[in-house]
């Protein structure tokens, strides 16, 4: 059993916190979350990990409209106390850590438009709430994802810092999992783009054993489908490889 260590106060990050104005959405674009879900739902419900469809619906995701992040939070924060907190925009990386240390997942409040259901270059609430938060309903992965925003956020090399984002990349990211003896996605970047995910499931990538010394060495480019994931076999492996990643770096 995993235990939750107590989350830190938020010094630097604290600029960067907004309110979510949901009254401010229009119609419209609580009809572009409707049609980015639908697109996602049929491809995921096959493929995508038992705990990423368990969490999809303990936090009360839906399918007709924009999530209201209160809400959410209400559902989330019993489960992991976890909480998906507002933010102005893109995080510089120590304020990133420090929320993930605290179990405070930064979130976009700004939808992509219709003409860029497929893809858009920042993250938006569809990746950062469709993609992400369902996992942190699982009690190993969000003790992992804390655990890994304390990690960084105590690192002061380039190099270290570079090594831990190749272990994001290809776990909350990128990430697979044998479940069954099947390979199921739970890595944001392959649960919100429809393009990504069916590229593993069509065996565009290799796909190997999660290993943390090559994870923490492997290159990758963010400008084109990834050639290598890496496939854990429980949301454990990654709570050790980063207890491991600490043990090396620093």
């Amino acid at each position: 059993m995993l235990t939750e260590t107590t989350p830190a106060p938020l010094n630097v990050s604290k600029k960067f916190l907004i309110q979510q104005d949901y009254a401010a959405y229009t119609p419209e674009q609580h009809a572009t979350w409707a049609e980015l879900v639908r697109r996602r739902l049929p491809q995921l419900q096959e493929h995508a990990c038992a705990e990423y469809l368990d969490g999809f619906h303990q936090i009360g995701l839906r399918e007709d409209s924009i999530p209201d992040l209160a809400d959410t939070n209400r559902r989330l924060g019993p489960r992991t106390r976890w909480n998906a907190t507002p933010v102005s925009g893109f995080l510089p990386a120590d304020a990133f850590f420090e929320m993930l240390a605290a179990r405070q997942f930064p979130t976009t409040t700004w939808l992509r438009s219709r003409d860029s259901l497929e893809y858009t270059p920042e993250p938006d609430i569809f990746h950062d709430v469709f993609g992400h938060v369902p996992m942190h309903a699982h009690p190993v992965f969000a003790d992992f994802l804390q655990h890994y925003g304390q990690v960084c956020a105590r690192l002061t090399d380039k190099n270290d810092l570079e090594r831990m984002g190749r272990l994001f990349w290809f776990t909350v990211e990128f990430g697979v999992i044998r479940q069954n003896g099947q390979i199921k996605v739970y890595g944001s970047g392959l649960i919100s783009s429809h393009g990504e995910c069916t590229y593993v499931i069509n065996g565009g990538p290799e796909i190997r054993p999660f290993n943390v010394d090559q994870v923490l060495d492997q290159q990758f480019s963010t400008s084109e489908m990834q050639k290598v994931l890496y496939a854990v076999e429980s949301f454990d492996e990654i709570y050790e490889a980063t207890q491991e990643a600490e043990r090396r770096l620093g």
